[in-house]
């Protein structure tokens, strides 16, 4: 048997590293502590990309909102989606919409998706789908805090939850393959708005600073 003698500086440093590993991974786990939702009886239905279009659904979905919605998105320059969007406000729903802190940079190059569909316009100006719904008079808030705030949801009238991988965006309508489904269920859109109104709470106030 061979023995190796471990310096003793090396060994305090291998002592660390085993010390930080450990708190990282208790840091991790203790976020995951409250338990799963469901399961619940709901009505589902489902839209894939490329093999349906499943903009138009979305879009008519937002259509016949009466009351409110709430959006929580991490793409988002679809123009059929922020137009649908747009126009729920002026019909008179309770629009407010929450974003990745990509929507929040100066520049287009720091859109989430890279496929600006609104005001296409040269390097260096910040309108973006934010700009476009705080101009609609929509509230806009930025989930700046994770990583990356990457929720695709859009809860209508407390009972449809719109979720999927589905970015709102013009690449995951016309080049990518996703999914988008539709669940109506007055209690999993509760355990969505809950959700929705806990990230609210911890963003800021999208501030609109485009020329």
């Amino acid at each position: 048997m061979i023995i190796r003698r471990i310096p003793l500086l090396g060994l305090g440093v291998l002592l660390a590293s085993l010390i930080l590993l450990q708190t990282l991974f208790a840091a991790d786990t203790s976020r995951n502590v409250a338990p799963p939702h469901g399961p619940v009886q709901v009505t589902v239905s489902a839209c894939f990309v490329p093999a349906q279009s499943c903009v138009d659904s979305i879009v008519n979905a937002i259509g016949a909102a009466k009351d409110s919605i709430r959006v929580q998105a991490y793409g988002f320059t679809s123009t059929p989606i922020l137009s649908a969007l747009a126009g729920a406000k002026r019909r008179g729903v309770n629009v407010e919409v929450i974003l990745d802190k990509s929507n929040d940079r100066t520049s287009r190059n720091g859109a989430a998706s890279g496929d600006d569909e609104v005001g296409r316009q040269p390097r260096g100006n910040r309108y973006t789908g934010a700009t476009y719904m705080a101009n609609a008079g929509v509230p806009v808030f930025i989930d700046f805090q994770p990583a990356i705030a990457h929720n695709k949801v859009i809860v209508i009238d407390s009972h449809l939850v719109i979720g999927g991988s589905y970015n709102y965006t013009a690449s995951a309508e016309r080049r990518n393959a996703e999914n988008v489904t539709f669940i109506d269920s007055p209690e999993v859109a509760g355990w969505y708005l809950k959700n929705w109104q806990s990230r609210k709470e911890v963003s800021r106030t999208f501030r609109d600073t485009s020329p």
